[in-house]
């Protein structure tokens, strides 16, 4: 098995990676600061993960299929080296709403690792959440 991809306890999916993107959310706080519109967030992080020559796509479409049709339209904030979904939001806790959110955007992408990261008033707070297949 790929070290990047195991999941035994004690193991994380793509450290590496993971460690340079958590970085680069903490470096964009620590510049900006708290209070600003998700937006601003998104800007900022999309320029320090090109600074830092981390591959991303950002706002990709995930519709919802029921029967083979549309009935939902949803877009994620950045899908990070074809591998993390990272969702960004501001607040101070993690809802289980948007938890579900990451966890729906993993299941029909087919990804095993989301970040949910939260602009807090004092510091950026991230869940690293887990899409097991088994």
């Amino acid at each position: 098995m790929d070290p990047q991809t195991k999941h035994i306890r004690g193991d994380l999916l793509y450290p590496e990676l993971s460690y340079k993107l958590v970085g680069v959310l903490f470096d964009v706080f620590n510049e900006l600061g708290h209070g600003y519109m998700e937006k601003v967030y998104q800007k900022a992080i999309a320029l320090r993960l090109k600074q830092a020559g981390i591959k991303f796509k950002e706002q990709l479409y995930a519709p919802v299929l029921f029967d083979g049709v549309v009935i939902s339209k949803n877009y994620f904030d950045f899908l990070i080296d074809e591998k993390i979904v990272l969702e960004i939001k501001k607040g101070d806790h993690f809802a289980l709403a948007h938890i579900n959110q990451v966890k729906q955007y993993l299941a029909t992408n087919s990804l095993q690792l989301g970040i949910l990261a939260y602009f807090a008033p004092r510091t950026v707070h991230f869940k690293r959440i887990v899409n097991i297949k088994d």
